[in-house]
């Protein structure tokens, strides 16, 4: 979509008053069909009033309708793509906003108001006006204004006082972008910026649109760091093809991971319930639903003969503060504390460990081996004898593990990808030697490695990570590293100064 409105700065004008007053005969020339208006309004500005019009919405109606409660605010903010840029959107726009007397808001892709900042004054003010969470600001249901009307045409806009549609808005002023989802392209929401039409300014244009660019990067990077999981997941099931085609596939269609290496479009389109597609090189391939996405394999030879058992697949999900998890063969096992503690120590140990070496692994020299084999007996009785052999223990499958993961990617200098797949610490509750040690050498690894790479970006992501949360010399770096003007740069010096001050 053109973003050729946003070079238009009428409504920016030095004497914003003076141009309301000319935008307000300009509005009530052209609603009461003048042949020759004192001048004609922009051309996003008339063709959304057409859109409006069309849609019979009143120029004299008051405010826009309420269509959330608070309870069901609180659960659809809780599952919006966009809650997860809000501590950015705050730390970028608010004190901004409160400084220029605005509000700050953040809607869905159909308009409605999740969320809202600002100056307490003015929050009353626009709740006197409708400008609250809950309410819908879509074109067709409130008229031409920043929020809808960036939505209807997919570019920033700044709508100043008569250009609104609602006469109600005329003393308003407001400049909106939408923001959009990294994995599909599709709008997820608008950020905007109102406030008293004497508030305009040239530069809030260029403001909003470099917060929503913002707010669009952090997505980006959750999705890498999502896809790294996702991938690291499921390669089991991949590898598990033992070379034969095979691709896996995220729940939108995007290709993570495939073999043989160029076969592969970026984005597949798969019916819900379809069991197999036809790929651009007249491939036929299989569909298997999975956990998270989906596995497309080649069809199986139906000739006569026996076929090699496939060797299972565990994949291992044990740092961050969650549950650990455990998939075998892409099905999900429960695990507690002490069976997570076993694996990890196996999957670190691939020629495998006796009663006594897992003993004191996991216990010290205080470690009892009848405690041991009774452990392990209950674990196989879980995940299958054939996975877990005994003379010695071992895993006999393909471990997939994120702990794994990061010691490689750190080790082979692919810092954000080691980020990518780290969650937080490594069961963090474990107190075995193992596990502590393990623990330690992660952290000490991944956060030497941010810190070396003299990367601002990764830096950022790591000072938001809970193994960097609390690291000062981390802000001590970005502060060294981000420009004056980088609009991330007000949020690092206030969190160093809280941690200088602990």
């Amino acid at each position: 979509m053109s973003r050729d409105c946003v070079a238009q700065p009428d409504p920016a004008a030095t004497d914003p008053v003076a141009r309301a007053r000319a935008l307000s005969k300009v509005f009530d020339a052209v609603l009461a069909g003048d042949e020759v208006p004192p001048a004609a309004p922009r051309p996003i500005i008339s063709e959304s009033w057409r859109r409006s019009l069309a849609a019979h919405v009143d120029p004299e109606k008051r405010t826009p309708p309420v269509v959330f409660t608070p309870d069901e605010l609180h659960d659809i903010r809780a599952t919006h793509p966009l809650g997860t840029v809000m501590p950015l959107l705050r730390s970028t726009l608010v004190s901004i906003a409160d400084e220029a007397m605005h509000v700050m808001l953040v809607t869905d892709a159909e308009g409605h108001i999740l969320w809202r900042e600002g100056a307490a004054s003015l929050l009353a003010k626009g709740d006197r006006v409708g400008l609250f969470p809950g309410t819908q600001w879509s074109e067709d249901a409130i008229g031409t204004n920043a929020m809808g009307t960036t939505i209807a045409v997919d570019a920033p806009v700044q709508i100043h006082s008569a250009e609104h549609l609602v006469r109600t808005y005329h003393t308003w002023t407001c400049v909106a972008a939408p923001v959009h989802d990294p994995d599909t392209g599709a709008i997820l929401g608008a950020i905007d910026i109102s406030g008293p039409l004497h508030t305009v300014h040239p530069a809030l244009v260029q403001l909003v649109s470099a917060t929503a660019q913002l707010a669009e990067n952090q997505l980006r990077v959750q999705l890498a760091i999502a896809d790294e999981r996702l991938r690291m997941r499921n390669m089991p099931h991949l590898t598990s093809l033992r070379g034969d085609p095979g691709a896996l596939v995220t729940p939108t269609g995007r290709v993570l991971a495939g073999e043989p290496y160029g076969w592969w479009p970026e984005r597949i389109d798969l019916d819900d319930g379809t069991d197999r597609i036809v790929l651009p090189n007249g491939r036929e391939m299989m569909v298997e639903p999975l956990a998270e996405g989906y596995l497309l394999r080649a069809p199986r030879s139906t000739s006569s003969g026996s076929t090699a058992r496939p060797i299972p697949a565990l994949s291992l999900r044990f740092m961050g503060d969650g549950s650990p998890t455990l998939l075998l063969n892409g099905r999900s096992i429960p695990l507690t504390l002490r069976p997570a503690e076993i694996l990890t120590a196996l999957a670190m140990h691939r020629e495998g460990l006796t009663a006594e070496q897992l003993a004191l692994l996991l216990y010290g020299d205080d470690g009892n081996q009848t405690t041991v084999r009774g452990e392990i007996h209950r674990l196989r009785g879980l995940i299958g004898a054939e996975v877990l052999q005994t003379r010695p223990y071992r895993l006999a499958a393909t471990v997939d593990s994120d702990f794994c993961a990061v010691r490689r990617a750190v080790a082979a200098g692919r810092v954000e990808v080691a980020l990518r797949a780290c969650g937080g610490f490594l069961l963090p509750r474990s107190d075995a030697p193992e596990i502590r040690q393990l623990r330690d050498e992660l952290v000490t690894g991944l956060r030497r490695a941010v810190l070396d790479s003299g990367n601002a970006d990764l830096l950022h992501i790591f000072a938001g990570h809970p193994l960097g949360t609390g690291d000062l010399e981390v802000y001590d770096r970005l502060v060294e590293l981000l420009p004056a003007g980088d609009p991330r740069r007000p949020s690092v010096v206030s969190r160093r100064a809280l941690l200088q001050d602990e």
